[in-house]
């Protein structure tokens, strides 16, 4: 009989213990990092964002083959132009990282789908065919409860739940549509879309719409829509949402738009390196001259990636004048621009050369180069749970 009240403090502790399992996952320690989606080779790199260092990847596409078997004939034709278009295997075009930092989601390019990953095992937790060829650009809600890809040549943004894959809903958009944000407090969703880039400039007439398209992140009803003459592409919009700055298809520089009026402000032409003047439009990849923007915590700076002219530009606004640039090596191609937790510094894949270059947004120069996989497109800031980086390949 006297062990009897051990027993059930033992069975107490170890029920109390359980019960607050929850929470104790929620105060693991997460770690700062920014997201490398590595398209060609299908992998995610994690980078540290405050030492720079290469903490390992993530394959996302273990299911590669199963998938292409899986094609009928029409699709896998259909897979073979998609991947003639993008110029080669494209399989991560965007991911995102989960709020507990355990879990990645990933839009799978020229493979046409969504698809989720616990990070410490790299087990595939689900994957979804989205509407259309392609599955582009991502975003994730703040809660990490829905994932919102372009299914591009449906000509539509999908919302998927993130804790099955399952498809919720969606709104339409331009043609093409790209890049997906949500606004700052969440409420709304701004697609971009950029016409189809396979076409001529001298057809850009028939390219489709380029737009973007602001929708109800609740409802998926679409609010507002701003039309422009040239696909819009990565963009940043400031807190207020009253201003937005793009780049737009073909031009070497970018715009100032005013969301509340509906207009373009200003156009700010950036210098064209030698190489980029020798280009022609119909050269640039996938109709950009620079694809990369980024604002940096304080708002008050703008991060350039200068694609086809191979330099970073950092630029101060209002005024919008160009505190300075970082040259790369020629045929680096920029290609995006994020700017890492902590707010200071910009990273810009640079991938051609299979590199990350690191630059500091108050002086302007580059900090670091880190390498990664193999062409190296988009970024993303995140945080991952320390547990869960013994997951990851050396």
């Amino acid at each position: 009989m006297s062990r009897l009240p051990a027993l059930l403090a033992l069975t107490l502790t170890l029920a109390l213990g359980s019960a607050t399992t929850p929470a104790a996952a929620a105060e693991r320690p997460l770690r700062d990092v920014v997201l490398v989606g590595n398209s060609a080779d299908g992998t995610v790199s994690f980078l540290d964002s405050r030492t720079y260092e290469n903490l390992g990847s993530l394959d996302v596409v273990p299911d590669l083959e199963e998938v292409l078997d899986g094609m009928g004939p029409l699709r896998r034709a259909a897979y073979e132009i998609v991947k003639q278009q993008a110029g080669g295997d494209k399989f991560v075009d965007d991911a995102h990282l989960s709020p507990d930092g355990r879990t990645l989601y990933v839009s799978r390019g020229n493979l046409g789908d969504a698809a989720a990953y616990d990070i410490a095992s790299g087990r595939q937790l689900w994957r979804t065919h989205l509407d259309g060829l392609k599955a582009d650009h991502a975003a994730l809600s703040a809660d990490g409860s829905t994932f919102v890809v372009s299914a591009i040549t449906a000509a539509k943004t999908q919302t998927l739940d993130t804790a099955t894959g399952r498809i919720t809903g969606e709104f339409p958009t331009g043609t093409y549509p790209h890049e997906n944000m949500y606004s700052p407090d969440g409420s709304r969703i701004y697609n971009m879309s950029i016409g189809v880039t396979s076409l001529p400039k001298a057809l850009d007439a028939l390219k489709g719409a380029k737009q973007v398209t602001v929708a109800d992140a609740r409802t998926l009803k679409v609010l507002r829509t701003y039309t422009f003459d040239k696909g819009v592409r990565p963009a940043v919009i400031t807190p207020d949402e009253e201003t937005m700055y793009a780049q737009l298809s073909y031009l070497n520089g970018f715009v100032e738009y005013d969301l509340v009026a509906g207009r373009t402000v200003r156009t700010v032409q950036m210098p064209f390196s030698a190489a980029g003047a020798a280009l022609k439009p119909d050269d640039y990849p996938q109709n950009s001259a620079h694809h990369g923007m980024a604002m940096n915590g304080t708002h008050d700076k703008l991060c350039m990636a200068g694609t086809i002219d191979d330099y970073t530009a950092v630029v101060s606004r209002p005024d919008l004048t160009t505190d300075g640039f970082v040259h790369y090596e020629p045929g680096a191609l920029p290609y995006w621009a994020v700017t890492a937790p902590g707010g200071t510094h910009c990273f810009v894949t640079l991938s051609n050369r299979d590199e990350v270059s690191v630059v500091e947004y108050r002086t302007a120069k580059e900090v670091a180069r880190v390498k990664v996989g193999d062409y190296p497109q988009r970024e993303r800031a995140a945080k991952i749970a320390e547990d869960a980086l013994p997951g990851l390949s050396r």
